[in-house]
């Protein structure tokens, strides 16, 4: 095999074609700039320095593709092009220039007035370069007094917080002022200059929790979004020290340390994409301090030093950082690394089993993570090998652990394997089909240990969840469970005993014909589950268990109709969502969403029923009370019991917790409310707006959906500011926006064009935001839909964009219809349809006398469409035709005289002659106004108007 370079001479002519090609695709890009489509003028630019040998013309290429990413606000990157510009010629004042605008916006501004002073004096006459030296002058002169009084207001904070003496009062409010000073990149680089580390980690040592919680958040602000500063505060503060704080049995501090993690990860990985002012720093290779941070978060996962709220934390930022953000991106070696390092960690925690002595310290919330990361660390893997060792990681650890002699280790593998069952259940349920695991749990059933039977029955509950397995239990398992019902005097067993019992009675699902139990049998259960979840005696973490049983019986009509008409379970069961412990909201969101029949449902064609019972196959059967008024009827009473403020708080659960499929489902629930705008003032009362908008932005394509489509439901009929106060109306715009994709159906289609109608009724800010999200084409093209009120919708909402400069400018371009269109919507016999359209153009024609003229050329039938305006029934619609008129009879002399050539001189003069009347006097001194015009252009005489 031959391994060596060839270099080939390139001949004249192909060096001359060369340089032809790049000439040839710099003139593109320059067209493509003109015509403002600048992706692909970087493009052409980019392809052309390829090809480029020429280094004059290479110069020309990277100052013209400089302008580009000025444009899109890529000022690194344009800097950096002008820069090579500048090193072929040193007096390139249009280089020197744009490179003086680059690095002011990322705030180098001594770099950025050098440069414009080069421009100056090359050019000392130029009022542009003489107005940028002055202004730049000023704000160095603003920046160094600032930096001065930013330095000691740094060593004031330090002074009062390390200074016990100073009263309390003063101290937080000394730390709040760090925090925030951190959070901004010249503030953290000064804290960091002026010794900060050192005196940060002094108020750690002092080991009060507001200090280190104050010290913690600091070096958070510092540590975002700059790679080389992040690297030098863990090298001094180090990793080993940041585990131990979040290790403490605090769960502030465990949150605000995963908090620091977190920003120390996307700093050194890049997936911090904000924009900071500052070029990223040039810095060594980070994977050796990504390595050791997520080998030391693999240690803290079963190390009994560590706290229940350190542990979850641990186990949250594995749980974020190891999976792969985007399933096509090849490299899952974390994954990987975790499941060869961390893997029996993991399933360590899963066993755990706190009735039991020597346990590791957890929360409630602690094994649900671990199953959670399981779940995703499994997802993560890219073929059958990898899940072979996976599961075989599972077999051996859980093999290991079983002894006939030590009952305590037996129930830690059975408790593993019910962790491993609410996670990667494909595991979980072969693991169970292995010989002696399922007489292992019978065994257990049978133990006088109260702990082994919770244990074994939680393990058959989870072992349950196919079909195929609960009809086995169906058989064999109903009467192991009853005995243990019936038997066991301890509550927290009897619970576990009814739920496995719900679970294998809603086997059928909603189904009515494939009841698993007798009937009544399941309504039974449900009061009973109702009765445990009322009483306050029992401990929240086994009523738990009772919503745990109304997740599956809920599937039955007449379970969730009794459940919903008391009044006293559902609050109770609100409350529990509400308590720390979060392991719940999973039951809760299916509870509801079963009860509000949100789930998806197949349609059932006739035609293939009859063919089925023909075949003697089976038909599923609705229960009579899952028909739309009783489902409406049971949503009135969940928000009267005060659903809504339950399930904004359940949206406010850690994100490891809160899973994407519970999402969804939340969302689902929210659609379902919404339904009924009588409805919809209640949700937004309770919270519910703010509630959906993280729902519309994160988890499943469903889910996301379902929370926008609720989200239009609300917007299209509230008031915008007290739906989403404060900052929260431009979050709403984005999944509004995603409803107008094409894919979407018709309903999601107007009710989030009306939704954005009502928006942008509210705001120059808010319309910005709408048009910036890119919702114009779409807006643009439902103007030519079909559908009537889809129509309606679509021009009712750009009335209210076209008050924008960005929307003028594509109604003044040449070479469409949008100006035409909204001429002929003019015509259209919908009032509704009508007001919109003549409103936009009113707006339109005021703004610009080229849009005046156009409206002359765009159709021959223009005159028409404004004669029947001008006498429209309704008198908005006439006020709006009459205005157009007057702003075209002020704009183009030419037009004003075809407009009193024609009919148009009657009409004006018919409504100018009117009495005055206060509710039709803005259109009659609309047409006054127009008869006057005409009088100064000389197209008519002068005449009396108005009343004598």
């Amino acid at each position: 095999m031959c391994w060596a370079i060839c270099y080939t001479e390139l001949s004249p002519e192909t060096t001359c074609g060369k340089m032809a090609d790049a000439v040839q695709l710099k003139d593109e890009g320059n067209k493509y700039f003109q015509g403002g489509d600048i992706d692909k003028a970087i493009e052409s630019y980019t392809e052309a320095l390829k090809v480029s040998k020429d280094k004059k013309v290479s110069a020309v290429i990277y100052r013209n593709r400089s302008a580009c990413y000025l444009k899109k606000e890529k000022y690194v990157q344009a800097a950096s092009d002008c820069s090579k510009a500048i090193d072929v010629d040193a007096r390139d004042i249009k280089a020197l220039y744009r490179r003086c605008q680059a690095l002011e916006k990322v705030g180098k501004l001594d770099m950025a007035f050098k440069d414009v002073q080069r421009c100056a004096t090359i050019e000392p006459k130029n009022k542009t370069f003489l107005e940028t030296l002055r202004r730049l002058s000023a704000e160095i002169q603003q920046k160094l007094k600032s930096t001065f009084s930013t330095d000691s207001r740094v060593e004031s904070m330090f002074n009062i917080l390390l200074d016990e003496e100073h009263e309390k009062d003063k101290r937080e409010k000394a730390a709040n002022n760090l925090i925030v000073l951190a959070r901004e990149e010249a503030g953290a680089e000064r804290i960091f200059q002026n010794n900060g580390v050192a005196l940060l980690q002094q108020l750690i040592d002092t080991g009060k929790p507001e200090m280190i919680l104050a010290a913690i958040r600091t070096f958070a602000g510092m540590c975002t979004g700059h790679k080389a500063r992040t690297m030098a505060i863990i090298r001094l503060l180090g990793i080993d020290k940041m585990c131990s704080i979040m290790a403490v049995n605090n769960e502030e501090i465990a949150l605000a340390t995963a908090d620091l993690f977190q920003c120390v990860n996307d700093s050194l990985s890049g997936q911090d994409r904000r924009e900071y002012g500052k070029e990223e720093s040039l810095v060594l290779d980070t994977t050796r301090d990504l390595k050791a941070i997520l080998m030391a978060l693999l240690e803290m996962v079963a190390s009994k030093k560590v706290s229940g709220h350190g542990r979850d934390q641990a186990l949250n930022l594995l749980s974020k950082n190891v999976p792969r953000k985007d399933k096509r991106d090849p490299d899952h070696s974390k994954a990987l690394f975790t499941i060869d390092h961390g893997l029996k960690k993991i399933l360590k925690v899963c066993g755990q089993v706190p009735d039991l002595p020597d346990q590791l310290p957890m929360t409630d919330n602690t094994q649900l993570i671990a199953s959670i990361l399981l779940n995703k660390l499994y997802d993560d893997l890219r073929c059958d090998p990898e899940r072979d060792n996976f599961r075989d990681i599972c077999d051996e650890y859980i093999k290991a652990k079983f002894d006939p002699n030590d009952m305590d280790r037996n129930i830690h593998a059975i408790n593993t394997l019910s962790g491993i069952l609410q996670g990667p259940f494909e595991v979980g349920d072969k693991l169970v089909g292995r010989q002696g695991v399922m007489e292992m749990m019978v065994a257990l059933c049978g133990s006088e240990r109260e702990v082994d039977q919770m244990v074994a029955v939680e393990a058959l509950i989870h072992s349950s969840t196919k079909m195929s397995r609960a009809s086995f239990f169906t058989t064999n398992g109903v009467a192991l469970l009853k005995d243990i019902y019936k038997k066991t005097k301890n509550e927290k067993i009897k619970i576990r005993a009814l739920v496995g019992l719900c679970k294998l009675g809603s086997a059928g699902g909603d189904d009515y014909a494939l009841r698993q139990f007798a009937e009544g049998s399941t309504e039974k259960l449900g009061k009973q589950c109702r009765k445990w979840l009322c009483n306050p005696t029992i401990d929240a973490r086994t009523r738990k268990w009772a919503v745990e049983g109304l997740a599956y019986l809920t599937n039955d009509a007449d379970v969730k109709d009794d459940f919903v008409e008391d009044e006293p379970s559902l609050k109770a069961m609100f409350d529990l969502a509400k308590s720390s412990d979060k392991t719940i909201l999973y039951a809760v969101a299916c509870t509801l969403v079963n009860c509000t029949n949100s789930y998806d449902k197949k349609d059932i064609i006739p035609e293939l029923v009859q063919l089925a019972k023909f075949s003697k196959q089976h038909v599923p059967e609705q229960h009579p009370k899952d028909k739309k008024d009783f489902i409406q009827k049971r949503v009135k009473r969940m928000l009267k019991a005060g659903v809504t403020s339950a399930l904004a708080v359940m949206v406010k659960a850690d994100s490891t917790i809160l899973t994407d499929q519970t999402k969804e489902m939340l969302a689902r629930v929210f659609y379902a409310l919404a339904d009924d705008p009588k409805d919809r003032g209640i949700i937004v009362a309770q919270g519910g707006g703010k509630a959906l908008i993280p729902l519309a932005l994160e988890g499943t394509a469903n889910g996301k959906i379902k929370a926008s489509h609720a989200l239009a439901k609300i917007a299209s009929v509230s008031n915008p500011e007290l739906a989403f106060p404060g900052e929260r109306i431009y979050e709403v715009v984005r999944p509004l926006v995603s409803l107008l994709n094409t894919e979407r159906d018709g309903m999601q289609n107007f009710e989030a064009l009306m939704s954005l109608t009502n928006l942008s009724g509210f705001s120059e800010k808010l319309r910005k935001k709408i048009i910036k999200e890119n919702a114009l084409p779409d807006i643009e093209s439902y103007m030519f839909e079909d559908h009537e009120q889809i129509r309606q919708a679509a021009t009712e909402c750009m009335c209210n964009l076209v008050t924008c400069k960005e929307v003028q400018e594509r109604f003044l371009q040449d070479g469409n219809d949008r100006l035409k269109l909204l001429v002929l919507l003019c015509s259209e016999d919908d009032d509704k349809l009508q007001k919109a359209a003549s409103g936009a153009l009113a707006m339109l024609t005021a703004a610009h006398k080229k849009i005046c003229t156009k409206i002359s050329v765009v159709t021959v039938q223009w005159l028409e469409i404004l004669q029947r305006l001008c006498l429209h029934d309704n008198s908005e619609v006439q006020h709006r035709g009459l205005v157009i008129v007057y702003n075209m009879m002020n704009a183009d002399e030419e037009v004003a005289k075809k407009l009193i050539e024609s009919e148009m001189l009657e009409i004006l003069t018919i409504v100018g002659k009117q009495e005055d009347n206060p509710k039709k006097q803005p259109l009659i001194d609309t047409a006054r106004e127009s008869l006057s015009k005409a009088m100064d252009l000389g197209l008519i005489k002068p005449f009396a108007i108005g009343r004598q």
